[in-house]
């Protein structure tokens, strides 16, 4: 079988190698893909805007299944495009996606099917927003609608902060802004909770917790992800039956009555509070660095589960997972999540001998006459499976004194909650 995987990241790259684990898979083209995928598959370097283009390169290329990674081309409308040619894609249509599209649509969502979330108000301008802030009480948090690569909420402890925010947004940091959400501070632990859909039934594909600020002890600037580890400590079957219930189920009814169904991954971000669930965002993809940390415990086939999804068939497809921990730190270019300089070599690559519980999946990075070159925030994703959470940490951070690279940073209390 011949399969395409769309995007450029840690999640793509992650992916791609699962696939390539697959006796089914013949041959795998990446779009645009990067320095990691190039050793597995073909990269090919197409506007991931035109979607007249890919769908030529699929026909002419005869490709079997396209997987979609991130969410701006599912935002788009790129499977209601292809689906129009009977090309098979892995993801869900452009109505579905609007879960991560628009904050506003989720949260009415929520408001009409009763979603445990946090209490929230619309505001369509500056002047609207700024009065309501110097009446609200603190810490409070205010979210760009649209999408914003992970980073577009602020977590607010003062007027100022909040004022810089409402400004930042409106000015079109994140793209044209219409409105923006500002939202009560829930208290609690964060989780990443992963299902998977066929547009008939759901099956879950495991938890994890992600790391978003970029200074250890959780502290500094919200970034796409800093690392993660699986499964979530805070997953137990009680918990797991009231997310489903409670927050899942209401949420597949809901896009049912404006006629859609959810097919591909669905990502449900958590705030647990008392080992009760509120949601607090929807990712209409796998997170980034989760998909990195979950995937190699995956014992199943991965080609499998999104042929089934595809064909409607997931019902058929029994998940199982290998009994280990999974953690993955990421590695930044410095000054990530401002700025960075791009193109800086990596060098002692090589010398990162990976056993077969260890993975490295590359991220912001492009091979040039057998070099690889940092071009992107995150760069590289260290992953290590092991017996408990210590250990594989100690076994990341013993790859990365051997990378020694200069040019990047990384977060050495990954998994601190339970760990440390």
């Amino acid at each position: 079988m011949i399969v395409g995987i769309i995007g450029s990241g840690g999640r793509e790259h992650a992916i791609c190698q699962s696939m390539n684990n697959s006796s089914k898979i013949k041959k795998i083209f990446c779009f645009p893909g990067n320095a990691g995928t190039k050793k597995i598959a073909e990269n090919i370097d197409l506007d991931l805007e035109n979607f007249e283009a890919i769908k030529k390169f699929i026909l002419d290329n005869k490709i079997e299944l396209i997987i979609i990674g991130p969410e701006k081309p599912l935002v788009s409308g790129l499977v209601d495009y292809l689906e129009k040619f009977h090309i098979k894609v892995f993801g869900p249509n452009k109505l579905a996606s609007q879960l991560e599209g628009s904050k506003i649509f989720t949260k009415k969502l929520c408001q009409k099917f009763k979603i445990p979330t946090a209490k929230f108000g619309i505001f369509e301008n500056k002047e609207s927003a700024k009065e309501f802030l110097i009446k609200t009480n603190y810490p409070i948090v205010i979210k760009a609608d649209n999408l914003a690569s992970g980073k577009g909420v602020y977590i607010c402890d003062n007027e100022k902060n909040a004022m810089i925010a409402v400004e930042e947004i409106f000015n079109g940091k994140f793209g044209i802004a219409k409105n923006l959400l500002i939202e009560e501070f829930l208290e609690g632990e964060e989780m990443s909770f992963f299902t998977i859909h066929d547009g008939n039934v759901f099956k879950s594909f495991d938890t994890a917790q992600d790391h978003k600020r970029v200074l250890e002890g959780d502290k500094g600037k919200n970034t796409g992800g800093m690392g993660a580890y699986s499964p979530s400590r805070l997953i137990n079957d009680e918990l797991k039956n009231k997310i489903i219930k409670k927050i899942i189920e209401p949420t597949l009814k809901g896009l049912s009555e404006i006629g859609t169904v959810y097919k591909g991954f669905l990502y449900t971000g958590l705030m647990i509070i008392k080992n009760e669930p509120y949601l607090i965002e929807y990712n209409v993809r796998m997170g980034d660095p989760e998909c990195q940390t979950i995937l190699p415990k995956l014992k199943t086939d991965l080609a499998d589960i999104f042929l089934a999804c595809c064909e409607e068939k997931l019902s058929e497809v029994n998940i199982e997972w290998l009994n280990k921990k999974s953690l993955c730190i990421v590695v930044c270019s410095k000054g990530y999540p401002d700025l960075f300089e791009k193109n800086v070599e990596i060098k002692n690559l090589k010398r990162i001998k990976l056993d077969k519980n260890e993975f490295l999946f590359h991220a912001g990075t492009l091979e040039k006459n057998d070099k690889v070159y940092a071009i992107g925030g995150r760069v590289l994703n260290f992953i290590s499976l092991a017996e408990n959470l210590r250990s594989a940490r100690e076994n990341i951070v013993a790859n990365l004194k051997k990378l020694n690279w200069s040019g990047g940073f990384y977060r050495k209390d990954i998994g601190h909650k339970v760990i440390d």
